[in-house]
């Protein structure tokens, strides 16, 4: 870089620290780097993908603008991620330049040839699988809520009043969450007139880690807040007081601007244990929607839709009724466990130049066909049903109070939480408010002892489990 061009430079910065402030300047361009003057072309650098994208996105003209006002022939600004270790010279496989012209800032976004995603990546979101949008979500029984307030959110446009907030799926392994808040997202971005962020909690995590060591954490924290609808996926995986909070703090913001969030996770907001319980409210203040178990008829249809998607790229693939409606029959847990097998029956059926009959699914799916073992339970499960039945809170269970109308109920709770589970006394004990394992020892034995000679409180102890094993 010649010494004219590190004058032009500073001349630049002191332009765009003017025009756009010192703490936006602080926040977005302090580690932007000239990196060399080519014809009508400037290339600039900064440390993470992140920047990049953000100025792309937001600040691309004021840049242009303000290198124009010392070099009126520029027409263009190519902005790379450097690397740790700076190379001498350009890489031989040089990012593609990034065009910028005097143009309205949303023409600025739309240079991609799938504009949904791009925006989307633009912003830094966890990847987006194309085939999980609305049009291919089967909808039954089970997840005719989800599915409804999923479309309303999706639906909705910029300055629309939120109807809840935040809406929050849950729902167990492969039962459709994250389908439904990709379809979101998906639907959301089409009209580009609303920004919809799709995250994974740990990509949230990461985030805001990677934000915190390049000393980019407010413009981590501007960027989010400025989402018009927030997609985050997966929460019962988001760890770390700082980050928590930071979380809290995102969702506080956007809930009192107006702006749309969407959740999902694998359990209600009351059993995220590892969660802020300010998080946990606010959560539980908006619509809280649960996906059940997929019904024979919502498998069946599953299965027909998996085979018309297939189709459209294999025609000769068929799979005849009496299969369908075996698979539907056969493969009871999850969504994953049908598409799998529609997986194998077509490469079994390719591969082989075979006709996919009966005795052929039985022999190829017959590992995803499992035993109806018991269902494994949860302390989180046995707290929240307990405390449904003797009418208190799970939060008395967990408190420190010692009226009988607690006591008892939290006594066979950790009765059944040792009888059912398989977690030691001193970790039940801590899942009960930080209990000493003798405090446990002791709730076992008194109900033990209450059930062999207290015909109404075994009745309501068999209640529970049975309601616990559906």
């Amino acid at each position: 870089m010649t010494t004219s061009e590190q004058d032009r430079w500073s001349r630049v910065k002191g332009r765009l620290r003017s025009t756009v402030g010192e703490d936006v300047y602080t926040s977005w361009f302090a580690r932007m780097d000239l990196e060399g003057v080519q014809d009508e072309s400037v290339r600039l650098s900064v440390p993470t993908r992140f920047l990049k994208s953000w100025i792309q996105a937001h600040y691309a003209e004021r840049v242009l603008s303000c290198w124009q006002a010392e070099m009126p022939e520029v027409h263009r600004i190519d902005l790379t991620v450097r690397t740790a270790v700076r190379p001498v010279a350009p890489p031989k496989e040089a990012p593609a330049p990034v065009e910028v012209r005097r143009a309205p800032a949303p023409e600025l976004r739309s240079t991609a040839t799938a504009p949904v995603s791009a925006s989307h990546d633009a912003l830094g979101g966890s990847p987006l699988d194309p085939r999980l949008t609305f049009a291919s979500f089967v909808v039954g029984r089970s997840n005719t809520l989800a599915h409804a307030a999923a479309r309303q959110v999706a639906e909705g446009r910029r300055g629309d009043p939120v109807m809840f907030n935040p809406l929050y799926i849950h729902a167990g392994v492969g039962l459709g969450k994250t389908h439904l808040l990709q379809a979101v997202t998906w639907a959301g971005n089409s009209g580009n007139e609303r920004k919809v962020l799709y995250l994974t909690a740990e990509k949230f995590m990461y985030g805001f880690v990677a934000a915190l060591k390049t000393q980019t954490a407010l413009a981590f924290k501007e960027a989010l807040r400025g989402i018009d609808v927030l997609v985050i996926d997966d929460l019962q995986f988001l760890q770390g007081k700082s980050t928590q909070a930071e979380f809290c703090h995102t969702l506080n913001a956007l809930i009192d601007a107006g702006r749309q969030v969407v959740i999902a996770a694998d359990r209600p907001p009351s059993d995220l244990e590892s969660l802020d319980d300010r998080v946990r409210s606010r959560l539980a203040g908006g619509l809280v929607v649960e996906m059940g178990s997929l019904g024979e008829e919502l498998r069946l249809g599953i299965l027909k839709s998996r085979v018309a998607a297939a189709r459209a790229h294999h025609a000769t693939f068929d799979v005849p009724e009496e299969v369908l409606t075996y698979l539907a029959r056969a493969i009871t847990h999850n969504g994953r466990d049908l598409e799998g097998a529609i997986n194998r029956l077509l490469a079994h059926s390719k591969l082989n130049n075979q006709p996919v009959t009966l005795e052929m699914a039985e022999r190829e799916v017959r590992d995803l066909i499992r035993p109806s073992e018991p269902k494994r339970i949860k302390i989180e499960d046995i707290q929240r049903v307990v405390a449904r039945q003797y009418n208190v809170s799970r939060s008395d269970l967990l408190s420190s109070r010692r009226t009988a109308n607690v006591v008892r109920p939290r006594q066979v709770a950790m009765y059944l939480a040792k009888t059912l589970t398989l977690r030691s006394l001193p970790e039940i004990g801590r899942r009960f408010g930080g209990r000493d394992h003798t405090t446990v020892l002791h709730a076992v034995r008194k109900i033990e002892a209450l059930v062999n000679k207290d015909t109404a409180l075994s009745e309501e102890v068999e209640s529970l489990k049975r309601q616990l094993q559906e």
